[in-house]
């Protein structure tokens, strides 16, 4: 290990043990998954998040967050996704499924009753991202079965609130890959990367 003093080497095993814990944001077998089961995630973590937003952010829309998986009066349905595979999971796997806004909701860029979520889906397994979705969401209005004019103001509200915390969260995750890659440096530049390095070769020679 070029010869790494006690300190460097826990300050390595301290990047590494980060890195194992913090890898879904940092980022973010027996058979082949079939690609149709992707789909069907992003959908299932789409409808838990709905139910996430009644029943701990917003309890006081309950029935309207609900509402929104139902038939029946304003509802969300998904108007197109594109699913971009990075690799074939396999069975057995865990998955881990995130959302994130495409756009800030209160931005020209935004529909006045529609949004876009990105998504991605993390093989536990595999520690890395096994796809990526992009799924354009409508706000549909069942009474007069068409598209809804304007988004309801507690949906505005609460996805303008995810919006900021989102901002938010990037930059502090950003600034992690930042401190990681530094301490990475240094060590490289304290053992490896400097002019006099020389490999420890002790354990491949007997010594």
């Amino acid at each position: 290990m070029f010869g790494l003093k006690p300190t460097q080497i826990d300050e390595a095993g301290q990047i590494l043990r980060q890195i194992a814990r913090d890898w879904r944001e940092l980022i973010a077998g027996i058979g082949h998954i079939n690609n149709v089961n992707y789909v069907k995630y992003a959908e299932t973590a789409r409808v838990n998040l709905m139910r996430n937003y009644a029943m701990h952010i917003d309890p006081a829309h309950r029935k309207e967050w609900l509402g929104l998986a139902s038939s029946t009066g304003i509802g969300l349905i998904l108007r197109s996704i594109k699913v971009d595979y990075k690799f074939p999971m396999v069975w057995p796997d865990k998955i881990t499924v995130y959302h994130k806004l495409v756009h800030n909701p209160s931005s020209s860029l935004s529909s006045q009753s529609a949004f876009e979520h990105q998504v991605v889906i993390l093989s536990e397994a595999r520690q890395r991202t096994a796809a990526r979705c992009h799924e354009d969401n409508v706000i549909y209005d069942y009474n007069q079965q068409r598209k809804a004019m304007s988004m309801p103001p507690f949906i505005m509200e609460q996805l303008e609130n995810t919006w900021a915390m989102q901002e938010e969260t990037k930059d502090i995750w950003r600034q992690q890959i930042f401190n990681i890659e530094k301490r990475v440096r240094e060590l490289e530049t304290q053992s490896w990367d400097r002019e006099d390095a020389v490999e420890d070769l002790g354990s491949a020679t007997g010594r």
